[in-house]
């Protein structure tokens, strides 16, 4: 089976933690243990989030005045290399050296014209206080969003239309390479008049990339790992569900936050309809049981109506 494994944030950096490389790699070697048991079953491909680390280089790129600020496809192309890197080799420290693993640096075509351009959502980079949040913005001109108590700054995230370097991916995958690409969301870039490509300021959302890479590559199942071990309605009150097992219909019949769980779930509803394969989103740790159906929310075509968990754990 090919599964693609799209990893949440939190697989790097969780929330509050210090933006320290070693961190990260604390992080990773947790993650690398909950893909490698995957990988000993099926074949896998890997993409991953970079919001806090495009935001801090985009923090450290600011500081030095000497030269202009890079911009956030330039950022985007270091940081599939970095966590590419640090993904590379806890994974590999767990497989048997024989199993090659490679990182790819994939552009992503975006539309020029794409609505998200005039309206920035994406959050990237640390949380802020409201009066650093309000400085920042006035200081470099970003825009800022609330982020529960907290501001973080939103940049624009087109919808995703095309993977440059899929084909060489398959040719990889193929041959029993373990690739990593698309890192949070790839790399965005557009064409120009006389069909000249060039990256733009955006970050692409790392899920919707993730399908359509599964999509592209004709994937049997994708799965996105996060913090949470299942999708949940009404998250966080008193009469929230956990969904256990649905269907893409039944899913675009309920409504998740916009700034969380809603890429996700509609990101697991296109892989389904558009290829019949599944799609589970649940914790890190439960990646094997989810493909196996005993854990996370796993979403099929022919799934009738929604089964819910009994109990489930928040």
């Amino acid at each position: 089976m090919l599964v693609v494994i799209a990893l949440g944030g939190n697989a790097l950096l969780q929330r509050g933690q210090p933006m320290t490389e070693q961190q990260q790699r604390v992080n990773v070697k947790r993650a690398a243990k909950a893909l490698a048991e995957v990988a000993r079953e099926h074949t896998i491909v890997i993409t991953h989030g970079n919001g806090p680390q495009v935001g801090l280089l985009a923090l450290q790129s600011a500081a030095y005045t000497e030269v202009e600020p890079y911009p956030l496809d330039a950022l985007g192309a270091q940081t599939e290399g970095m966590i590419g890197y640090l993904i590379e080799q806890e994974l590999g420290n767990l497989l048997p050296y024989e199993q090659h693993i490679a990182t790819m640096l994939s552009m992503v075509e975006v539309d020029p014209n794409d609505p998200a351009f005039q309206k920035p959502s994406k959050p990237i980079g640390p949380v802020y206080t409201r009066e650093q949040a309000e400085r920042l913005a006035k200081e470099r001109g970003w825009a800022m969003a609330p982020d529960n108590d907290k501001f973080r700054r939103v940049v624009p995230s087109p919808l995703p239309q095309h993977i440059f370097e899929v084909k060489v991916i398959d040719m990889l995958v193929k041959n029993g390479v373990i690739v990593i690409c698309a890192g949070g969301g790839g790399i965005p870039t557009v064409y120009r008049p006389g069909r000249i490509l060039e990256g733009v300021e955006a970050v692409i959302d790392k899920d919707r990339v993730g399908a359509l890479l599964a999509k592209e590559l004709g994937a049997d199942a994708y799965l996105m790992l996060t913090d949470v071990k299942a999708v949940y309605t009404n998250w966080g009150k008193p009469d929230a569900r956990a969904i256990r097992r649905t269907s893409p219909d039944a899913m675009e019949a309920l409504t998740f936050a916009a700034g969380s769980m809603g890429p996700k779930v509609e990101a697991a509803c296109d892989f389904v309809s558009k290829t019949g394969g599944i799609a589970g989103i649940g914790s890190l740790e439960e990646a094997l049981p989810m493909l196996q159906g005993t854990a996370g929310t796993t979403l099929a075509a022919d799934v009738d109506e929604i089964a819910w968990y009994e109990q489930p754990a928040q």
